[in-house]
């Protein structure tokens, strides 16, 4: 993800490409060997490579792991790794599928990290599962549009995801297309990944209060963040359950109402305010395409959380449990990634977006105070010690 300011990488990340050339071999923590295999993703951030044990060599581009590399003092990689190793390790994972008697749980667990030294550059890795291809890249070639009964698929494995996380007392905080990958032998099974932005909302069993910070507003990626992240507050699973709402309604609508203004994150806020005063007529006017009755539920549950609550999981997967059922279509189908066959009216123009957005300009500041009011009344302004690297962005910053 882009680092606070400007964004700009440092020289040394760009010169990462030349640093670990294939049959390199790293050495986990536990001692066991990797080698690298050829690059297949790199941007101003880091690099990531195939890889596989040195013990179990396996031909190019078969290898059935990734390693991401980053510089020694990377922050979202040092937080992704925490993750990893506090809430993801496999018998965790596996204990909590016994326990909720899910089949099936979209986390990758967690399998070596270390850290590697070359040409005198001190660098951070983490050893991954390989995935297929990323639901931004599928949504893209089905004409930026999903099947009703797809996107319901996908709410259902997110959500299970997501309170699988949220036990372990962690947020996301970023979800996304980029960010959801099928698996590398089934394409039916995603998993929710790229954890450089997960946040410890508990400690201690004791949740993390909510406190502002104009320094962090906007914090995450611009089309789906939170209101909350929008006022500068801490992520929250309130927050997750809202990004996803937003997410959701990206799938299946094709675009968004603010989707015009990007660049405006206060523009982006106050109609994601407006949108969720009014949940109905925000998904009527945003995807035209007849009932979608199960978002709308979706939603207006998410508008009633308190900051400091914990989401009913399984309500909100049966909501879409239940479309599937009207739809005759069962939860255990192939996920169908064709393209939409019905023609999908988009939202208004951007003048007339622009010029609503104007003549709500109090109603909206109105609204605002009302929702951090009813959060809590300890809100106040912190220059948090917590700082990370997540801020207003674009999509697609990060995916193999």
């Amino acid at each position: 993800m882009p680092a606070k300011g400007k964004g700009k990488p440092k020289k040394n990340q760009h010169q990462l490409c030349k640093l670990l050339p294939p049959g390199e071999v790293l050495t986990d923590l536990q001692k066991k060997t990797w080698n690298v295999q050829h690059l297949i993703r790199s941007n101003g951030y880091g690099l990531i490579y195939l890889a596989d044990k040195v013990s179990e060599y396996s031909e190019k581009d078969n290898a059935p792991y990734v390693i991401k590399v980053r510089p020694h003092e990377n922050g979202p990689l040092f937080c992704e790794i925490s993750f990893y190793q506090r809430a993801a390790r496999s018998d965790q994972i596996e204990t909590w599928k016994k326990r909720t008697k899910v089949p099936f749980l979209g986390v990758p667990s967690y399998i070596a990290h270390g850290l590697h030294e070359r040409n005198k550059e001190k660098l951070r890795f983490l050893v991954m599962p390989r995935f297929g291809s990323d639901l931004h890249n599928l949504w893209l070639k089905a004409g930026k549009k999903f099947k009703r009964e797809t996107v319901a698929k996908i709410a259902i494995m997110m959500l299970d995801a997501l309170h699988y996380m949220h036990e372990k007392e962690y947020v996301h905080a970023d979800i996304k297309g980029a960010n959801i990958l099928c698996g590398y032998t089934n394409s039916n099974k995603l998993y929710l990944v790229n954890y450089s932005s997960a946040y410890r909302y508990m400690v201690d069993n004791s949740h993390k209060k909510y406190m502002t910070d104009p320094k962090n507003a906007h914090n995450g990626t611009i089309e789906y963040t939170s209101t909350d992240a929008h006022e500068g507050a801490n992520p929250s699973r309130r927050g997750d359950m809202e990004i996803l709402g937003f997410f959701l309604v990206h799938l299946l609508c094709g675009r968004l109402p603010w989707e015009d203004k990007l660049s405006d994150c206060a523009y982006v806020r106050d109609a994601k305010i407006n949108a969720l005063d009014d949940v109905k007529k925000f998904v009527r006017d945003t995807c035209k395409n007849g009932n979608l009755s199960e978002i709308v539920e979706f939603l207006q549950f998410v508008v009633g959380l308190d900051y400091y609550e914990e989401p009913d999981y399984k309500k909100l997967q049966n909501i879409f449990k239940t479309t599937l059922k009207s739809m005759g279509i069962s939860l255990s189908s192939p996920l169908d990634f064709s393209v939409v066959d019905e023609d999908i009216e988009l939202p208004t123009t951007k003048k007339s977006r622009r010029a609503e957005s104007v003549t709500k300009t109090v109603s909206t500041e109105e609204k605002r105070t009302q929702r951090v009011m009813r959060t809590s009344e300890e809100s106040t302004s912190s220059s948090s010690d917590e700082k990370d690297d997540r801020r207003c962005h674009h999509s697609n910053d990060e995916f193999f």
